[in-house]
């Protein structure tokens, strides 16, 4: 693993890219926790490079990529926060992914690409931050803890016909 891998800003062109990588850090963290008829629907869906592309493409949106020797190792995503509590106003931001490849976790790399959407998601100045995370990733939990983000509300996140129960995590602006 020679050389630090850097992060740059995803384009359109890397829609292909990132459904790839969306795909494989999702299936590799939380793959088995759904029947493969679910994942396989979920993933088909979600991280479809169409998909990616309409939102690499939208100024409301930003995904960066963590990179190795040109290989994608990591992503972060952000924008709009649509996360389903009573308090989220117009304005407020998301942190809507953030994944690095086991074989890559540690050293801070999560970490550089978290800074890198937060740097983002507060260019324009302070504005209240918002975060979904599975109840049970305790590592996550405290890793955003660690950042200012309290828990303050749940949700259920569908994947096929299971329902995962989401902690709804808050920072206000500062």
């Amino acid at each position: 693993m020679a050389g630090e891998p850097v992060i740059r800003r995803a384009t359109p062109d890397d829609a292909g890219v990132v459904s790839r990588l969306a795909t494989r850090t999702f299936t590799q963290t939380f793959g088995h926790l759904y029947p493969d008829e679910d994942l396989q629907a979920f993933l088909a869906e979600s991280y479809a490079v169409e998909r990616q592309r309409i939102i690499l493409s939208h100024p409301d949106y930003a995904v960066w990529l963590l990179e190795h020797d040109g290989e994608a190792i990591g992503h972060a995503a952000a924008g709009p926060c649509g996360l389903p509590h009573a308090e989220v106003a117009p304005g407020d931001g998301e942190l809507k992914r953030l994944y690095v490849l086991k074989d890559w976790q540690g050293g801070g790399r999560g970490g550089r690409l978290f800074a890198a959407a937060l740097d983002w998601l507060l260019r324009d100045g302070p504005r209240t931050l918002w975060i979904g995370v599975w109840s049970q990733n305790l590592g996550a939990q405290r890793f955003y803890a660690r950042h200012g983000f309290a828990h303050v509300g749940d949700y259920e996140f569908p994947v096929g016909r299971v329902r995962d129960h989401e902690f709804i995590l808050r920072r206000e602006a500062r």
